[in-house]
Order: C-alpha cells, then structure tokens, then sequence
C-alpha cells in the first residue's frame, strides 16, 4: 500500500535517550527543560523573533483569536483545513469568505477589500499547501482598514517569504506539528509574533491564565505540550533539512513525469523558498479526478481530497458562493509525498495517472507502447495479490 503520507521516524535510540532523561527528572509536562530546549532551537533554526510551542495548530489558532481580542466578522479563506473555519466559530466571530485565486489556490487579494465591513476586525489567510499567499497585499489592506492578520501556516514548516520565515508575518502566525507533516512532534503546534506584549498574553492564556502560584492575570486555557512531544521535536530536528532535501527531489521528479498529464499544478509564490509539503494537482473535471483517483486506489495507492468540500459549504456557517473555490475542492487531489517514498513507487504513481488519461478515456496513447502498460497490469497484480496475502 502506497499512503498519501507517512510520518517521519528518527532512529528509536535517539528517542530513547530523550525518554530516558524523562524517566530520570520525571517532569512530564508543565513547561519542562525539553520543551524549552525546542523553543529555543526552533527559534534559531527558524530565524524567528518569539514563538510559544503549543497542544497543536487549532488550540493555536485559538489563542491568536482571543489573544488579539477580536470580535465580529473575520475574512478568510474557504479552501483550507477545516479548523480555519470553524476556530473562528467556536471563538464567536463570523467568517466571512473571499473566493481564491485559481493558480495559487490561496486567498485573492484583488477580492478581499469587497468584503470588509464596519463589523470587520481581522483576516484569516491560509498558505495553502506550504504556498505563501500575498502578504505584500494583504498588509496593505490591512493598514488601510485598521484591521488584525493572522496566517494560518500549518503546511509552512521550512517556507520563507521574501529571505524570512513565513511565520515572521502577520499580528501573529500559527502552525502545527502533527505527525502528518514534514516537521513534526507528534501532536503539537506553535504560535509566532514579533510582538512581545502579545507574545506575554498567549504565553499566559496557554496556562490557564497562571501569573503566579496563586494569581491570574488572564483568561486561560490548557495550551501546554509535554516533554515526550518535545523529545519528539528534537529528534526530528536533526533530519529536518534532509526531509525538506528529500520532499524537493520528489516534488521535481513528479513535475518531470506528468508534464503530459492533462491537469493544473499550483502556481508557487517562490519556488526557491517553498518547502514541498505537498503535490496537488488539479484535474479538467471532477469526473477525470474521480477517475484517476479510482485507478490509483485499484492498485493500492491513496491520494487525498485536499481541501474538500469548499469550507463556505459548512452547514454552521453562512452559505457563500465561491465559483472558484467550488471548482477547485472538486477536482484536486494530493499525490502521496513523504519522506521515503522511492522512486519506484513515484514512478509507478505516475504511470497510472497517464494511463487513466491516455487509454481510460480512449485517449491517443502519447509514451506507453505495450509493454510498458503490461509492465503496470503485472505490478498492479502483484500489489494486489501481495495485499490479498496471496504473494
């Protein structure tokens, strides 16, 4: 089986050693030596002026909204994870969608002032898939209106945007560190300000609103992140720039392979700064998408529906037509990109996309002479039959 990803694993040992220190301080969480040991790290690796480690990406954003003390209507984006949208819900703002840009795939700058109101107090913009979006742009609509940015940059682990860290951006950025991305500590996340009096709020919101022993200070929640998750981040640490290394090569090869398949790929702000978190492709129609999609899954590989359905669809917000955003949900799919994923396999994925698009719509053949797709057919019944345990 092909998963459309894995998590990243460091040696067992180097983990071991971590737990070991653990077992001998037996300080589990409560801010411990481990995680501020990765704060300190992840500050320097990253380039960034302060930076709160966290449960994870949503309770992240969680703290930005109530840490900026905002109200009313928040603009955003209606292609991105789920916890975009409703985190705005569950703080008692109102989103307030701005359709995409179909090549990048994020929020449409040239659309956002439209939605501004008198009710407006902030912007919610997603990087999708690692891609910054506009920040030039959205700044400057920001300052005109008196209104609070925050970024959503959950996929933006290693991505940077005009020579700084993606997270340097905005009132405050937030990311997570769950186990199915490139960086990651397990379950966990982090918020990021250049602020530092709000950098004090959230660090207090995180812990209940602690300022002493005995005193309060602020309204809190349980935002704290343990010393095994810490350990983990550590470890990974390590290997980060070997998996961004990695995630690059793979990205290009299938960019090599599917220059001849029939979809559109996202248009990246700066190619040099991403970090191929992810492989989207967007197919002519959702029936192709469908298609493909089957015919991966017929030989054990999964892709994955990113971002679908369009958030403005969601059945606790205000039904919003997003022409593009809709288009899009529909017909993208992510290709399975992780850390060892082999070439072979690469190779494999991308033959049977062209082969859904070439022979499965009786299409001209363009490359595959007859046996290379007997070559596919063998290697599907192989995986099948090894699947099925007949092998």
């Amino acid at each position: 089986m092909i998963p459309v990803t894995k998590p990243f694993l460091p040696a067992e040992k180097e983990f071991r050693a971590y737990v070991k220190s653990i077992w001998e301080r037996q300080w589990l969480t409560n801010n411990g030596p481990l995680v501020n040991t990765l704060e300190l790290k992840l500050k320097q690796y990253l380039g960034v002026s302060h930076m709160l480690f966290v449960t994870n990406g949503t309770i992240a954003l969680q703290l930005a909204i109530k840490a900026l003390n905002l109200s009313g209507e928040i603009i955003t984006t209606p292609f991105s994870f789920v916890a975009t949208t409703s985190t705005i819900v569950w703080q008692g703002c109102e989103p307030v969608f701005v359709d995409i840009d179909p090549e990048t795939l994020n929020i449409d700058p040239a659309k956002i002032e439209a939605a501004i109101t008198p009710n407006t107090s902030a912007i919610l913009a997603t990087h999708v898939f690692g891609n910054p979006c506009d920040i030039t742009a959205i700044q400057a609509i920001a300052d005109k209106h008196n209104l609070k940015v925050i970024y959503d940059a959950a996929h933006c682990f290693g991505t940077f945007y005009k020579n700084r860290s993606v997270f340097e951006y905005g009132d405050i950025s937030v990311t997570s560190f769950h186990s199915t991305k490139l960086y990651h500590t397990i379950e966990g996340g982090a918020v990021f300000t250049q602020d530092p009096e709000l950098l004090k709020t959230m660090a207090l919101m995180r812990n209940f609103g602690y300022s002493g022993v005995d005193t309060f200070s602020e309204e809190g929640i349980n935002a704290k992140n343990s010393e095994f998750h810490a350990a983990m981040g550590l470890c990974n640490l390590r290997h980060v720039d070997e998996i961004l290394k990695k995630r690059k090569y793979l990205y290009e090869q299938y960019l090599q392979r599917l220059e001849n398949l029939d979809v559109q790929f996202q248009k990246l702000e700066n190619e040099q700064d991403y970090n191929y978190a992810y492989f989207p492709v967007v197919f002519q129609t959702e029936a192709l998408m469908h298609q493909s999609k089957a015919k991966l899954e017929l030989a054990q590989i999964y892709c994955r529906r990113y971002f679908y359905p369009s958030l403005s669809s969601l059945p606790y917000v205000k039904s919003q037509p997003m022409p593009v955003c809709d288009s899009i949900a529909s017909r993208v799919v992510c290709l399975p990109l992780y850390h060892t994923l082999s070439l072979s396999d690469l190779d494999l994925i991308c033959r049977l996309l062209l082969r859904a698009q070439n022979f499965d719509n009786n299409f001209k053949p363009k490359h595959f002479g007859t046996l290379v797709t007997d070559k596919i057919e063998s290697e599907i019944n192989v995986r099948a039959a090894n699947v099925n345990g007949t092998v």
